[in-house]
Formats: C-alpha cells, structure tokens, sequence
C-alpha cells in the first residue's frame, strides 16, 4: 500500500505491478496506447533534462502535481495525444510513480509492468498468463497510502483472485475497500476526501481525474526491460 512497506517483500520472485492511478501509470499505459516508440522513467528532474540533452525525446514529469521545472511537459493523460506522442520516446519523472519503479528495481524485481485502471484488463490478463508471483506496489502520495492506487489494486485481486493465493491482509483490505467503491470511483474518492482528488481538484483536473478512474481507455501492457517501457 505504500512504497515504505516494498522492503517487507520478496521482489526477486515476483512480478512487481508498479500503481500510480493519479496519474503517472495511467499517462504511461495513454502514451503507449498513443503510439510512443518507448517510455524511460527515471527517478529525478535532472535526469530526465540529462537524458533530454543526449537523445531526441519528449522530457516531461511533474512534482507535487504540477509541472516540474526545467521541463517542457507534465504528467497529464491528455497531453499524449497521438498527434503528439506518436513515434517518439518520453522521458518521465513524477513524485512517486517512476521513484518506486526504480525501488523495485533496487529490490531486484524479477519483472516489472505499470498499471492503471486505464489498462485494467491488460494487466489482470497478463498476470493470470504468467502464473508468477506478483506484488502489487502502490505509489502513494510520498509514502503515505493512498486512496486511488489502493482501490486499482483492490480491482486487479477482484478478477485474478481465483488463480492466486493471498498472502497479506492489504489484499483483503484493497478488495473490499474496491468493492464499496466500484459503483461510483469518482464519488467514493469525493466522498471519502481522498487527498489526491482535493490536490488535482484544486489544479482544475477533474478531467484528468474522472480519466484515470475510467477502465481500459489505453488497455495495452507497458513492460519494463533495459530501461524502457515498452508495450508487452
């Protein structure tokens, strides 16, 4: 439920699903979907204006949900149009989605996939496919869990839950958690409070909210190997 918890988890036998709804993995999964040739996530600002001087792509990321400085683009779904997006390489950095794909990797993930309930079905097909163990990681707000990324995972044990066993009560507390919701996303996370509808809301992005929450509007598979992102 919170990058803080990943050290109490077995990576290197796991696929690692990498949840960061609002809205790292649900702009990465739009991008993809859109056409990019490939995706680096990286884990700071000056990497990603590094690797922007060296190669020929799109450098975007945001901190605190805004746009992050010395880039040129942000962390919205809707700024990764295929006019725009497509053929090109994206270089991304955000508060906590790309920090917590670069844990995983520390950690020795044996796989890594993004997910968002834009790709729901992508991601629940996949993992019943490959019948490893999976550890679904949620990004969080700086290490606080979150409501968002909590109820995605909810989702994904909801439709693979007959082929795995689970082995902690964040699965339960996730599944019914999604199920109280599952009605209604976007008025649970509103009436509930969630933090990061109240920061999105307050930047004016009830449309990038109300995106990240809808299922299978990029329903493609991004899989991380050397480096990139790249649709399975």
């Amino acid at each position: 439920m919170s990058p803080a918890l990943l050290h109490l988890y077995n990576a290197s036998q796991a696929t690692v699903v990498i949840i960061d709804v609002l809205r790292a993995t649900s702009t990465i999964a739009t991008a993809l979907y859109n056409g990019a040739r490939y995706i680096v996530p990286v884990d700071s600002v000056a990497k990603c204006i590094e690797l922007g001087r060296q190669i020929n792509c799109i450098t975007a990321g945001e901190r605190d949900g805004k746009i992050a400085e010395g880039l040129s683009y942000g962390n919205s779904p809707f700024e990764y149009n295929r006019e725009f997006i497509n053929g090109k390489i994206l270089v991304l950095t955000t508060t906590n989605g790309t920090r917590l794909l670069h844990m995983a990797l520390d950690k020795g993930a044996r796989e890594i996939v993004t997910g968002s309930f834009a790709n729901l079905d992508a991601v629940t097909e996949y993992l019943i496919r490959q019948k490893n163990n999976v550890i679904l990681a949620c990004a969080a707000w700086k290490d606080r869990i979150n409501i968002e990324d909590t109820l995605f995972a909810g989702a994904v044990i909801d439709r693979v839950r007959g082929h795995f066993n689970m082995e902690c009560d964040a699965s339960h507390i996730a599944v019914n958690l999604y199920h109280k919701a599952a009605g209604d996303l976007f008025g649970f996370m509103k009436e509930n409070n969630a933090s990061h509808y109240n920061r999105l809301m307050g930047f004016g992005l009830e449309k990038d909210i109300r995106y990240c929450l809808e299922p299978n509007q990029a329903n493609v598979l991004p899989i991380y190997e050397n480096g990139k992102l790249k649709i399975y």
